[in-house]
């Protein structure tokens, strides 16, 4: 295991932002992961847990010890009539993942397919798309203590999954290093293609009998037709939540904005998109030099090439005044400044 100093995050972020780690580390098993956390060297020293930083926004350099988990591995657990129990290891790709799930017939991932990062990130966010949350599938979270180096066994209610939340990003928020998911997925798969996107581009595939094949096609192409590829442009994917509020606020502001869309969630609240919010206030396809909106999808945020963090976090709070000026909804972020 190799510690590099003065080490560049720019080939580490989908920003392609610029930032310095002031120590850098890969650690491919979770006994190096134990190693370097309780080498007396770096046990008192600032750490910070990489993943695939899909979900980051650099905004200055990184005064800390870097750790990158590249753990690899995908292993049957156990399986019965209608389950399988697969564990993967935090430094797989989730689309790469979600790939080996399909091809093996087993359901539950489909719908989120091609979402950018890693396996041991998705947890941490409670990531979704297209009707499912990662929460639907996680069985159990295997994760190391920074500060002790003991490995804990997280069930899936001891994660506390919330709305892009988990227990990992609020109680334990930088307590814990995700080593490992372990997913129950179905071998007899019931098919969630509830969104009218997911339908309507089946239909232009004329499937008329969707497997989870399909559907994950179908979800991987219309994430390519609305998010830009940070392959090409810097971005880190839905930059703001969708946001829930009141019921009766929502019901106020239809009376106001009849062409609102909203979701219901439970009896008191409302999901808004906030894509939406963010291009009716006019903010789709802006550009302000290195930086801007995406030209196809105001929910997301974009580095050209050369711009820097601190200019997208500006252009983000001028979005969120923006918008709470004019619906009285505060968007909050739901990529994580650094």
């Amino acid at each position: 295991m190799q510690i590099q100093s003065n080490f560049s995050l720019r080939n580490f972020n989908t920003f392609g932002l610029e930032s310095t780690a002031s120590f850098f580390a890969e650690v491919s098993s979770v006994e190096e992961l134990t190693e370097i956390l309780l080498d007396p060297v770096w046990q008192q020293k600032p750490k910070f847990i990489l993943g695939g930083g899909s979900n980051v926004l650099f905004t200055q350099n990184v005064n800390a010890l870097v750790i990158h988990p590249v753990i690899k591995g995908i292993e049957k657990i156990k399986e019965d009539e209608d389950h399988m129990w697969l564990k993967a290891g935090a430094g797989e790709g989730w689309h790469e993942f979600v790939m080996h799930c399909v091809s093996h017939n087993f359901g539950g991932v489909e719908n989120l397919s091609l979402i950018p990062g890693t396996v041991g990130a998705a947890p941490m966010q409670n990531i979704g798309a297209y009707g499912v949350e990662i929460k639907d599938v996680v069985e159990s979270v295997e994760a190391v203590s920074i500060e002790s180096g003991i490995k804990r066994i997280f069930s899936k209610e001891e994660c506390e999954f919330g709305y892009r939340e988990s227990v990992f990003k609020k109680a334990l928020k930088n307590q814990y290093v995700v080593t490992g998911v372990t997913f129950v997925l179905d071998k007899k798969p019931v098919l969630n293609i509830g969104y009218g996107d997911v339908q309507k581009t089946l239909l232009e595939m004329n499937v008329t009998s969707p497997t989870i094949q399909d559907v994950s096609q179908a979800v991987i192409a219309i994430r390519r037709s609305k998010l830009p590829d940070p392959a090409q442009i810097g971005n880190a994917g839905s930059f703001f939540k969708n946001p829930e509020i009141p019921s009766e606020q929502y019901n106020s502001l239809k009376n106001i904005f009849p062409e609102m869309p909203g979701y219901v969630v439970s009896q008191t609240m409302v999901k808004v998109p906030a894509g939406w919010l963010i291009e009716q206030a006019g903010w789709k396809g802006y550009r302000q030099g290195a930086i801007g909106v995406h030209q196809k999808q105001a929910l997301v945020l974009v580095n050209y090439g050369g711009g820097n963090g601190n200019e997208i976090r500006a252009l983000a709070g001028t979005i969120q005044d923006s918008v709470e000026a004019k619906y009285g909804i505060r968007l909050s972020p739901e990529v994580n400044f650094i």
